[in-house]
């Protein structure tokens, strides 16, 4: 089963920035493990454009989706057993990252 991780940040609480090196300590821990899909860090809110071609023009909105105190930072795609296992990798990660994470199995059709 694959996962999406969603590393979120606080704009009034942010969590460290000195993280990289025990970061990549964890994404190679994860690849070894066969876990790691895929993931990446995110650029801030303010590089953001939002595109909504819902109407007869599309509409290109710079700037993030919502305001929000929190936000997306960056992601990663796991391969995990279940949820349990999703879980138990998501405490190191948030722990090592220093963020809070949202685990969200992907959908199959």
């Amino acid at each position: 089963m694959q996962y999406l991780i969603s590393v979120i940040d606080d704009k009034s609480n942010p969590g460290s920035n000195d993280r990289h090196a025990a970061i990549s300590a964890l994404n190679r821990r994860l690849t070894a493990g066969g876990h790691l899909v895929f993931g990446g860090g995110l650029a801030g809110t303010d590089a953001a454009t939002v595109v909504d071609n819902r109407g007869e023009q599309p509409l290109f909105t710079n700037g993030p989706f919502v305001e929000s105190k929190e936000y997306l930072v960056g992601f990663w795609v796991w391969e995990a057993d279940d949820l349990d296992a999703a879980l138990e990798l998501a405490t190191e990660a948030s722990k090592t990252c220093d963020r809070k994470l949202e685990v969200r199995p992907l959908s199959r059709p």
